[in-house]
């Protein structure tokens, strides 16, 4: 039985909203899953992810193929890289915690970047804000004249 990670579309229409779960390849998209293992929210700015970090590495593990998006929101999250790093202890490249420490690593720098990419958009969309309002006052002075 071949198993993917896949994403399992939900909400209304043009508002959609996605389950990332665990299914059987020849089950329908919005059909039967084995498994739910986290949401994806694309509308929110940046998109919301909200995923199990330890079920989807386990059906990795167990061989289950991740999408093209599924796959980018498993790298984006880490759970890639976690793999990558297991892999290296399985072969005895460094042991777990050095592993583990590297992960930590990453993840606070990752974290640290998303913060610093949400406070630019956040900045960005208050000067777009303003801008517009000025522009509008200068049209009325000069219809004015």
């Amino acid at each position: 039985m071949a198993v993917k990670i896949r994403l399992q579309r939900h909400g209304s229409k043009k508002r959609p909203f996605y389950f990332i779960v665990v299914a059987d390849a020849r089950a329908p998209r919005d059909g039967k899953f084995i498994q739910k293992i986290g949401t994806y929210n694309p509308l929110t700015v940046p998109a919301t992810i909200q995923l199990d970090r330890q079920k989807a590495l386990e059906w990795l593990h167990k061989g289950a193929e991740p999408t093209d998006t599924v796959r980018r929101i498993l790298s984006f999250k880490g759970v890639l890289y976690l793999k990558h790093l297991l892999r290296g202890v399985k072969l005895g490249l460094f042991d777990e915690a050095a592993a583990m420490q590297k992960f930590q690593k990453w993840h606070e720098e990752r974290e640290v970047h998303m913060k610093r990419r949400s406070d630019e958009h956040r900045k960005s969309r208050l000067a777009r804000n303003s801008q517009p309002a000025a522009k509008k006052v200068e049209t009325e002075n000069s219809a004015e004249v």
